[in-house]
Parts: structure tokens; C-alpha cells; sequence
């Protein structure tokens, strides 16, 4: 009898495992293709005719790869570097997508970095305030799980020249591995990096002139993002949450975990969103590695109590299904939005009128914002 029951609990494991296996190697053949090194922020000489050239700002909790290096590993770092890039976007670059060099860098088919410099704090700060693009507000980008740092840097470059936006790009980099299979590892990462964002909150809120800031988090960037969120709470900073616009895409966060957050944190001033899809394979996984809890990131937008719960804590949940994504994963829809971002808040253009209910509190699903 015992042995019975070893064979049937070792049988579940088994089939258990095999799934999580099916899952993993998924999110690996999709994240591990040709994966570009640090190489590729080797500066260039110039641009070309009819390139885009953006420039980003940088604070990060990852050590630089050489004393006054711009360019930062996957290490942890105690104290938080800052830097500035301006990067060259090709002429025939396609929205959504991020054109890879294949070698050196080349602006005529490729994103280009022209210049990366460390700034100290202090330089950071006055060269954020006197960007002109700074009384459209700032924009701070939270990367995921799985990234390495040209990865979240041309990640954000991408987002701002394809959604249009006017704001300062601000990329927080934490130090993930880069890998995807050190999961457990980034999440202490996130837990590592949680007052390091505060502080850069905190920072460029006060320097915004009353200027919105908005914070873009992905995948296990949104756990990070509720994590500090929830220090300057208690931490009594309700002026720098007042001024907080955040949209979390694809958040990997336990639900649980993520009502205790809002039970602290409460309804923000401004409705925060979430962006979220049933079918994301790596929320699967994720969820898989967390004794098959589910991540918020995979809510299912029909349960009726959901539009009460969201309503209430002031939160708007989009479900982007209808969004194609780059790979099998389905982890990267919000990319897709950002393409087509400028057309959702034109109030002259087709989705305007319906897009604009997406800033209130409630569920909605995009198929039908866009027409579907």
C-alpha cells in the first residue's frame, strides 16, 4: 500500500515536472536565440540620414563592467550608478521590433548607440530637469525578468520612438542574471533594487515641477514597482505617489501578495494599469515554479468580481490578448501597444473617443477598444 501511493505521488511529480519542463524549454528557445552581448553599445561614430536619435537616461543597481564604464553586468552594485546614451534607430525600422546588429553596429540597419557617459547623481538629476522634453513629464521604464542591460536599454529606446511619447526615457535597470533559468536569483534582485527605486522616484518626482511621471513596469518589473510603491507609503510619501502615473504589463505578482500590496499602498491619485493576458506562457511558468499559483498578470477578465475589486482600488485592467506578440511566450504584447499608442490617445483618429476609457477604473478588453 505504501509503496502504491509513493509510485502514484511520485507519478503526479513526474507528469508535474515534464509540464514544467514543456514550459521552461518554450521560454528558452525563445529568449536564448542569438542573444545580443554588451558589445553591441560599442559606440559608433555617426548616424545616418533619416535615423532617429533618442536619448535615454539611466539609473541602475548593477555594477559597471569597468571602473567608469557605462555599460553594467549583471552584478549588483550597493550604490546606484546613473548614466546617458543617445542611440541612432534606422530609417527602415519596423514598430515593435528591435533591429539587432548582426556584428558591428550599423545605423543604416541597425540600433546604434552614438555616446554613453556615467553621469554622478547630481549631473543626472540637472541633465533630466534641463531636457526640453521634461515639461512633457518623465518616463521610467521598470524591465523584467530575463534582461540583460543593452536589452532593457534598447528596449526603452524602442518604446519611446515607437509610442511617440514626449516625456524624458529614464530606464531603471535592476541586476537580473540575464538568464532564464535564474529565476529564484532575480527575484532577490528586485527585493535588492526596491529602495534604490524609491530613491529614484523620489528623485525625479521632485525635480518634475509638478510634471507627471509615469513608470512603465514589466513581467517581474511589476513586482518590483509594488514593492516600492508600498515603501514610500509607509514611508509617509504620499507627494511623490500623488504624482505617479503606473502601467505594470504582464505583472508577476502572486494575487495575494498583490491585494496585501494594495491594502497598503491604497487607491493611487491617479489610476494605475494593468496589462494582462490569459495566454502568457511565462506567467504559465512562472506560475508552475510557485506551486502553480497564479500571476496577476494572467487574470481573466470575465470574472464579474474583478471590475468591483478594480474599481475600487482605482485600477484599470486591459486585456491585451489581441495583441500579437513576438514569440510563443506571449510575454511581450505591451511592445505591440506602444506601436500603436499614439493612435489610442489621438482623439482625431478612430480609437480616441473609445481608448479614452482606458484611464478610468474598471476591466476592459482591447479587441473591443480597437473594434474587433
Amino acid at each position: 500500500m505504501i509503496t502504491h501511493q509513493s509510485g502514484r505521488v511520485r507519478s503526479a511529480r513526474a507528469r508535474g515536472l515534464r509540464a514544467c519542463v514543456a514550459v521552461m524549454v518554450v521560454a528558452v528557445l525563445a529568449a536564448c536565440a542569438a542573444r545580443p552581448t554588451n558589445e553591441v553599445l560599442r559606440p559608433v561614430a555617426a548616424t545616418v540620414e533619416g535615423a532617429r536619435v533618442t536619448q535615454v537616461y539611466v539609473a541602475t543597481t548593477r555594477a559597471p563592467r569597468a571602473a567608469g564604464s557605462a555599460v553594467f553586468g549583471a552584478a549588483p552594485s550597493l550604490g546606484t550608478s546613473h548614466a546617458a546614451f543617445r542611440v541612432s534607430v534606422p530609417p527602415g525600422h519596423r514598430p515593435g521590433r528591435i533591429e539587432w546588429p548582426d556584428g558591428p553596429a550599423d545605423p543604416a540597419t541597425s540600433f546604434a548607440t552614438l555616446e554613453g557617459r556615467v553621469l554622478p547623481e547630481d549631473a543626472f538629476r540637472r541633465a533630466v530637469s534641463a531636457d526640453p522634453r521634461r515639461p512633457a513629464g518623465v518616463v521610467v521604464f521598470v524591465h523584467g525578468f530575463n534582461h540583460s542591460f543593452p536589452e532593457a536599454l534598447y528596449r526603452l529606446v524602442q518604446l519611446s520612438v515607437d509610442s511617440r511619447t514626449e516625456g524624458v526615457p529614464v530606464l531603471f535597470s535592476w541586476p537580473s542574471a540575464g538568464s532564464p533559468f535564474a529565476y529564484l536569483a532575480d527575484k532577490d534582485a528586485v527585493a535588492f533594487s526596491r529602495d534604490a527605486l524609491a530613491r529614484t522616484l523620489q528623485a525625479l518626482v521632485e525635480d518634475a515641477d509638478g510634471a507627471p511621471v509615469q513608470v512603465i513596469a514589466h513581467s517581474m518589473g511589476g513586482l518590483l514597482t509594488m514593492e516600492t510603491l508600498r515603501q514610500l507609503r509607509l514611508d509617509g510619501r504620499d507627494d511623490v505617489l500623488d504624482q505617479l502615473s503606473v502601467t505594470m504589463a504582464a505583472p508577476d505578482i502572486d494575487p495575494d501578495l498583490f491585494r496585501a500590496q494594495i491594502a497598503v499602498i491604497g487607491p493611487m491619485a491617479r489610476t494605475m494599469t494593468l496589462l494582462v493576458s490569459r495566454d502568457d506562457r511565462a506567467l504559465d511558468l512562472s506560475s508552475r515554479l510557485s506551486s502553480h499559483r497564479p500571476r496577476v498578470g494572467a487574470l481573466d477578465v470575465a470574472d464579474p468580481r474583478l471590475a468591483r475589486t478594480a474599481r475600487a482600488a482605482n485600477i484599470a485592467i486591459v486585456d491585451i490578448s489581441a495583441l500579437p506578440a513576438s514569440n510563443r511566450v506571449n510575454h511581450d504584447r505591451y511592445v505591440e501597444l506602444s506601436a500603436i499608442y499614439g493612435e489610442l490617445h489621438a482623439e482625431t483618429l478612430p480609437y480616441g473617443p473609445r481608448a479614452a476609457r482606458l484611464g478610468e477604473a474598471g476591466v476592459y478588453v482591447l479587441d473591443a477598444i480597437l473594434g474587433n
